[in-house]
């Protein structure tokens, strides 16, 4: 029986994963519980099993004093030195009360301080487990559906993805597996509770981890986040080797690697942007894809004082003041963007000119793919067409003249024509 106990215990260890020294000691505490429930709750008493041999013993325990008061807890000083000359006050006596049984009350009730003990082990390394991986990246499959509240199982225990933490039109069904960011381990009455999240911007550094094997081995690091999760992301890098493009290594060959995380967001869109020690090129280049043509820094406000060409202040703008919003996250500073226009109506200088007081670009460190590059060439040259008034405007002055001509020849006619009728009728 007691080899069969030791196997038992062993598989328990290799199910549960629970060292089988926590296995042994919730054991002693249910022998312990079942003696008193049997034998009587006041006595002190102390279980020990032998890990090698898998036998147990019961022992009470009782203290050495001058006057017993209860027999249950205490012993003599004399009937103490009888068996061994050497006790003194205060020391403690253990006598061997093994039973021969337990009964079945007993049994069954050291079976329950078992199993909840084995459970409370089970919980306390699952939270173990997972606090310690607090701003880690997991993999799951989605169970079920309650409230909004989407569960979705991890392996060992079931994480919470709640309605603030989904992505914007994003759905999610039963058996889809996902990936998401654990933001915060709980411990609760039903065990460790697993809060992760699908728009945490920690999400996006963490995919960027796990596709690019630069930031993973630290040539490459990514510096800063942004994320309007479902609609628009922007991260900086910067690379410690520079025979190391910090960008191209992010978008990968022919774009594999970031597209890899845009399938994985839902197809929200990411901008790579090259990190500066330099605030005012470092908030340059989060404003791209727009050019920008100065940054001042206003060290005492934190404000950054953009000036951008006219046509291009919608898109230094973005979509809602996309953008710059993100711009302004990813960098930490205030973006105030104005257009040349109207800088040089307010008189606003900026810092960076040339002798003949033209402006002088800002040469981005940002490269742009060929997409995007003729994404915005078109969007100028669109924006050129509409924007040359001039040309417009002698147009249509040119024909208003023709007919304002004829109309004023055609009127001087008529006249001519009252006239006369009046000459004659007079």
């Amino acid at each position: 029986m007691n080899v069969e106990f030791l196997e038992a215990l062993q598989d328990l260890e290799r199910e549960k994963n629970i060292s089988k020294e926590i296995l042994i000691e919730a054991i002693e505490a249910a022998l312990i519980s079942a003696y008193k429930k049997n034998f009587g709750s006041l006595q002190n008493v102390r279980v020990h099993i032998d890990r090698a041999s898998g036998e147990f013993k019961v022992y009470s325990r009782k203290n050495v004093v001058d006057n017993v008061v209860d027999s249950r807890l205490e012993i003599s000083l004399e009937e103490a030195k009888t068996i061994d000359p050497r006790y003194q006050i205060d020391d403690i006596i253990e006598f061997e009360v093994t039973p021969r049984n337990f009964g079945r009350i007993a049994a069954q009730t050291a079976k329950q301080v078992v199993v909840q003990r084995i459970r409370e082990a089970e919980r306390g390394m699952i939270y173990e487990e997972f606090s310690n991986r607090e701003g880690d990246i997991v993999s799951g499959i989605v169970q079920r559906m309650e409230n909004k509240n989407i569960f979705v199982d991890l392996g060992r225990v079931e994480a919470l993805l709640a309605p603030s933490e989904q992505m914007t039109g994003e759905s999610y069904r039963h058996g889809d597996r996902i990936k998401a960011y654990i933001v915060e381990v709980k411990k609760t009455t039903k065990g460790p509770q697993v809060m992760i999240s699908r728009t945490h911007p920690g999400l996006l550094k963490r995919l960027f981890e796990l596709e690019v094997p630069e930031i993973h081995d630290g040539t490459v690091e990514l510096k800063a986040a942004s994320r309007e999760a479902g609609a628009r992301s922007k991260i900086a890098v910067y690379s410690r080797d520079e025979n190391v493009d910090p960008v191209g290594a992010c978008v990968g060959p022919k774009g594999m690697r970031v597209q890899a995380i845009v399938t994985e967001l839902r197809g929200e869109k990411i901008d790579i942007v090259k990190w500066n020690e330099d605030p005012a090129r470092f908030v340059a280049n989060a404003l791209s894809p727009a050019k920008v043509i100065s940054v001042d820094i206003i060290e005492d406000e934190k404000v950054a004082r953009v000036i951008v060409p006219d046509y291009q202040l919608s898109l230094a703008i973005g979509k809602e003041g996309q953008n710059a919003r993100l711009a302004a996250k990813l960098t930490g500073w205030k973006i105030d963007i104005k257009s040349e226009s109207q800088a040089k109506s307010l008189q606003i200088l900026p810092s960076t000119y040339d002798e003949q007081g033209n402006y002088e670009n800002y040469e981005l460190d940002y490269e742009y793919p060929e997409d995007t590059v003729e994404e915005v060439e078109n969007y100028d040259a669109s924006y050129d067409e509409d924007y040359d008034y001039d040309a417009d405007y002698e147009e249509v002055n040119s024909e208003y003249d023709e007919n304002y001509d004829e109309s004023y020849e055609k009127t001087n006619e008529n006249d001519a024509d009252y006239e006369a009728e009046d000459d004659q009728k007079s």
